[in-house]
Formats: structure tokens, C-alpha cells, sequence
């Protein structure tokens, strides 16, 4: 084969359609629009997302999908198997977690939670507590005291 046998398949080549170049061309006169009406004026016809004068889709979907609570409060979490650390009869408060490493910062509210088991008495004060983690710390003889959460 050489360069000028080379052609395209046969039929993948289509000649554009003339219209409105008189009657004996097939698309004279009104060029396939038809007679009258939106389609057949200069820029007629309707946008992409037109419905028929209902509001589009695009319109009607909020712009951000989801919902944000602006009441949310977000808990540092605390289980109880990481409250080893703590001695016999200590105080743990957020505070002292934060001084143990065990949470990043005493700013946000404190929620312990009941994963592991607690072997020591402790007093420990928090923001909230799961029901379990209240019943293992006074089932091993310590107490919780619930803070109030600050606005």
C-alpha cells in the first residue's frame, strides 16, 4: 500500500447538507424547519434544559448537597480502656487526660465511652457518659460527675 492508495471506508464520509438552495436541491424553501412556528425562526427553539416552563432540574437541586447542624457538638472520645493510666482513687478530668496524652486539647467536651474494663476506683468527670461506661466505673467502686457543656 502506498501513500496515495490510502482513502477512508467507504460511507464514513458524508457531504454536508445545503439547505435552502432552492427547490430542485430537496431542502429549498423552508429548509426542513417546516412552516411556521419557534423552530422555524432565526434562533428559535428551546435551551437544553427547558421543561416546558417547569422549573429545571438544575434549579430545583440545592446548590450544596446535605445539611449542616450548626448545633452540632463534637466530643473528644475517651473509652475506658484507655483510663489505665490513671492510679488508685485518682481524679480524671479533661484536664488531666490532656496532661496524659490521652486527648489533644481540654477545649472541647469530653464523652467517655464504654469499650474495655475499669479495675480501679476512680472519680471521673466528663461532659457525658455512655450508660456503660457510667455502670463499669461505679461497678468498680469510683464515681462520675457530669460538667456542664459551655456555649
Amino acid at each position: 500500500m502506498k501513500l496515495h492508495d490510502l482513502q477512508p471506508t467507504p460511507g464514513s464520509k458524508k457531504r454536508r447538507k445545503r439547505v435552502g438552495r432552492g427547490i430542485a436541491a430537496g431542502q429549498g424553501k423552508t429548509a426542513g424547519r417546516g412552516m411556521k412556528g419557534q423552530g422555524a425562526r432565526a434562533g428559535g427553539g428551546k435551551g437544553p434544559y427547558f421543561e416546558g416552563g417547569q422549573l429545571p432540574l438544575v434549579r430545583r437541586l440545592p446548590f450544596k448537597r446535605g445539611f449542616t447542624n450548626i448545633w452540632r457538638v463534637e466530643y473528644a472520645e475517651v473509652n475506658l480502656d484507655r483510663l489505665g493510666k490513671f492510679g488508685d482513687g485518682a481524679e480524671v478530668s479533661p484536664e488531666t487526660l490532656c496532661e496524659e496524652g490521652i486527648i489533644k486539647s481540654a477545649s472541647k467536651p469530653v464523652v467517655v465511652l464504654g469499650r474495655g474494663d475499669l479495675d480501679r476506683k476512680l472519680m471521673v468527670k466528663a461532659h457525658r457518659f455512655s450508660a456503660s461506661a457510667r455502670a463499669k466505673i461505679e461497678a468498680a467502686g469510683g464515681a462520675v460527675e457530669v460538667l456542664p457543656l459551655e456555649d
